[in-house]
C-alpha cells in the first residue's frame, strides 16, 4: 500500500470528514463553559449532528446501490466541514443545532459512497478496510486537539479554522475518483443481481453496532467532563481523556483487521466486547489517573469490529452494499448521538458516575447477540471488484 494509493487516499479523506464527527463531541465541554448549557441541552447538540444522519445515511445507501455517485465525496466533505465552522458563530442554541445538524446531512452523505469505493480499492480485503476505517479514527483522534488548540485557546468564534479538514479531504477525493475511473472501477459494487441477502443476520448485526454506538458516543459526549471531575488538579485532562479515546481506535481497527484473518470476524467482535465491558467498569469506577489507562482500553476494544462490522453488513446484504455501508456506518455514531440527551438527563439528576455506569450494558448486550452470529462466506476477489494497486 503507498501513499498514492486509492485506499490510502481514502483513508486520509476518511479522516478529514470524521474529525468533523469528533469535533461535535469535542466541543461540548466549551458550549458548556462558555454557554453555560447544561449537560442536557449540550447532548442536545450530539443529537443534532446524529439525528438527521441517522435517517440520511441509510438513505444515501439506497441511492448508491442504484447508481455510483462519487461526486458525493467532495461535496459531502466540504458540507461537513462548512456546519462545524459555522456552530461556534451561531450564538442562538437553535441555530447552533442547524449547522451542527449540517455538518451530519454531510458526514451521511460521504459514507455509504466512500465505504463501496473503499470495498472496490480493497477488493474485499478485511485489511484493507481496515486501513480505510483507520483514516476515519485518526480523524477522530485529531478532533479534540484540533479543538482544544484553535476553540479551547481562542473561543468558539474560531470554529471556521477547525473546518479546514475539508479543503484537504475534497482535494484528495479527486485524484482518487479518476484513478477508480480510469481503470473502470468506479461504478462496480452497484449491482449485485443474483446475489443472496440475509436479513435475518444483518437485523442482529445492527443490534450489535447499536449498542457499540450508544457505548462509544455516550464515554465521547461525557469522558472530558468526567476526567476533569475525577482528576481536578490535571490540567487539559478532558482534552487528554478525549484524545486518548479516540486514539486507541487507531491501534484497534487496524489490529482488528489481521485479528479477523485468523480468529473470524464475529468470534473478534465477540472478544472484543468481553474486553470492553471491563475497560467501561474502570472508567467508570477505577479512582485516580488509571481511567486514562481504561480509556485507551476502552477505545481499543470498541474499534477492534470496527471495520468487521462494516464488511460483515456488506456481506450480509451483499446485493445492496450501498445500503448495508449507510446501515453500518451510519448507526456506528447516530443511534449513540440520540441515545446520549438521555444520559444528559440521567448525567444532570444523579451526577455523570451513575450515567457513564449504565453504558456497561452496551457490551454484554452485543456480545449476547454476537453468539448468534456466524461469519458468511466472501465471494472471491475476482468478484468483488478487478484489480486495484494497493
Amino acid at each position: 500500500m503507498t501513499l498514492r494509493s486509492p485506499i490510502t487516499l481514502l483513508a486520509i479523506g476518511h479522516a478529514c470528514v470524521d474529525v468533523f464527527q469528533g469535533a461535535v463531541a469535542a466541543l461540548v465541554p466549551f458550549f458548556v463553559a462558555e454557554r453555560h448549557y447544561s449537560y442536557a441541552l449540550a447532548a442536545g447538540i450530539v443529537l443534532a449532528a446524529s439525528l438527521l444522519s441517522s435517517v440520511a445515511q441509510p438513505l444515501f445507501g439506497l441511492l448508491t446501490d442504484r447508481r455510483a455517485l462519487p461526486w458525493l465525496l467532495p461535496a459531502a466533505t466540504i458540507l461537513s466541514g462548512l456546519g462545524i465552522g459555522l456552530s461556534g458563530l451561531a450564538h442562538e442554541y437553535a441555530l447552533t443545532l442547524v449547522f451542527v445538524a449540517v455538518s451530519g446531512l454531510g458526514v451521511a452523505a460521504y459514507h455509504p459512497e466512500s465505504a463501496r469505493l473503499a470495498r472496490v480499492a480493497s477488493r474485499g480485503s478485511h485489511v484493507g478496510m481496515a486501513w480505510f476505517a483507520t483514516g476515519g479514527n485518526v480523524g477522530f483522534a485529531l478532533a479534540p486537539l484540533l479543538v482544544g488548540a484553535t476553540v479551547g485557546t481562542l473561543g468558539l468564534s474560531w470554529t471556521p479554522v477547525v473546518a479546514l479538514p475539508a479543503l484537504v479531504g475534497a482535494s484528495l477525493a479527486v485524484p482518487v475518483l479518476r484513478m477508480l475511473a480510469r481503470r473502470g472501477d468506479a461504478a462496480i459494487g452497484t449491482d449485485g443481481t443474483g446475489m443472496t441477502d440475509d436479513l435475518r443476520s444483518f437485523l442482529r448485526l445492527t443490534v450489535v453496532i447499536m449498542t457499540r454506538s450508544i457505548a462509544f458516543v455516550g464515554l465521547g459526549a461525557f469522558i472530558a467532563s468526567y476526567a476533569e471531575q475525577r482528576l481536578p488538579g490535571w490540567p487539559g485532562v478532558g482534552t487528554v481523556a478525549l484524545t486518548i479515546l479516540y486514539l486507541g481506535g487507531i491501534v484497534g481497527s487496524v489490529l482488528g483487521g489481521y485479528f479477523a484473518r485468523r480468529w473470524g470476524r464475529v468470534a473478534v467482535s465477540a472478544a472484543s466486547n468481553l474486553v470492553t465491558l471491563v475497560a467501561i467498569a474502570g472508567v467508570v469506577w477505577v479512582p485516580g489517573p488509571a481511567l486514562l489507562v481504561f480509556a485507551a482500553t476502552t477505545s481499543i476494544g470498541l474499534y477492534v469490529p470496527f471495520s468487521l462490522q462494516v464488511t460483515l453488513g456488506q456481506d450480509y446484504l451483499p446485493s445492496r452494499v450501498g445500503t448495508a455501508s449507510g446501515i453500518t456506518l451510519g448507526l456506528a455514531v447516530s443511534i449513540g448521538g440520540i441515545a446520549t440527551p438521555l444520559i444528559g438527563v440521567l448525567a444532570d439528576a444523579a451526577g455523570l458516575q451513575l450515567a457513564l455506569a449504565t453504558l456497561v450494558a452496551m457490551p454484554v448486550l452485543g456480545f449476547a447477540v454476537l453468539c448468534t452470529l456466524r461469519d458468511p462466506a466472501r465471494r472471491p476477489v475476482a468478484e468483488e471488484a478487478t484489480a486495484v494497486a494497493v
